[in-house]
């Protein structure tokens, strides 16, 4: 089998999937470059409600914690166990990372039901949660595919290629194309999920806008947190595959 251009393939395959549309989108023309400006407007706002939310809660930190304190404190124990149950002794440096994606993922889901999104006019398309685009998802599945390769080159060097023959060599296309489509899982199973629980509130506000959505909605809540878990468990998981080198 021809290993090398099916796994270029499966690339350019996964680049063209981020160019993928749904709806109308609104974008800004600078120099020759066409940015996507909803993502680009809701992620800023995410990143903001993140990065202001530490701000206030650790900014004078106590011996007797405050509540904003202590909320922090077990985010950052939560995802210290999740980060050491799924990579082993060596989590450590990969805690940033892995809070990181789980973090921005979770309050991204999360403000495509809380924010009034709807409320803000754009002359094409509107704003949504971000994770609800398919250029979001593949800008964070690219990157945990980059820390895989990375953390198995950093543990084992050139030697980390090895596991590509085992148990067989026989494997090798199975175990090259394995590598190179965990991305694209990643990215469609997020973006599907988001997009999907979207969908139906949309939908349901239309039919019954007094009660049915209500319950909907806290559902979408239950299944958005459980899908940036989802996402930074298989993250941490696929890091700590490499490093032991096993499947």
């Amino acid at each position: 089998m021809n290993v090398i251009p099916c796994s270029i393939k499966t690339l350019k395959g996964l680049y063209d999937i981020s160019g993928v549309e749904v709806g109308q989108h609104f974008y800004w023309q600078i120099g020759g470059l066409q940015i996507h400006a909803q993502v680009l407007i809701t992620s800023w706002v995410v990143i903001a409600i993140l990065l202001g939310s530490v701000i206030i809660a650790v900014r004078n930190p106590q011996t007797i914690p405050t509540d904003g304190q202590n909320f922090f404190e077990y985010v950052l124990e939560f995802i210290r166990d999740l980060s050491k149950t799924q990579i082993g002794e060596e989590y450590g440096p990969w805690v940033p990372f892995i809070g990181t994606m789980f973090l921005f993922i979770f309050v991204s889901n999360w403000s495509g039901a809380l924010l009034p999104w709807k409320i803000i006019q754009l002359p094409h398309g509107e704003l949504a949660a971000p994770t609800n685009d398919i250029n979001t998802t593949v800008a964070l599945a690219l990157p945990t595919s980059a820390a895989y390769f990375y953390a198995g080159l950093t543990k084992k060097g050139l030697g980390y290629f090895g596991k590509y023959i085992q148990p067989t060599p026989i494997l090798l296309p199975i175990n090259i194309l394995e590598d190179f489509t965990k991305p694209l899982s990643l990215s469609f199973r997020l973006f599907g999920n988001i997009l999907a629980d979207e969908l139906v509130v949309v939908v349901l506000v239309s039919l019954v806008p007094s009660v049915v959505p209500i319950p909907v909605m806290l559902l979408g809540l239950f299944t958005s947190g459980i899908q940036a878990l989802i996402f930074a468990t298989l993250a941490a998981a696929y890091i700590g595959e490499s490093m032991e080198g096993h499947h």
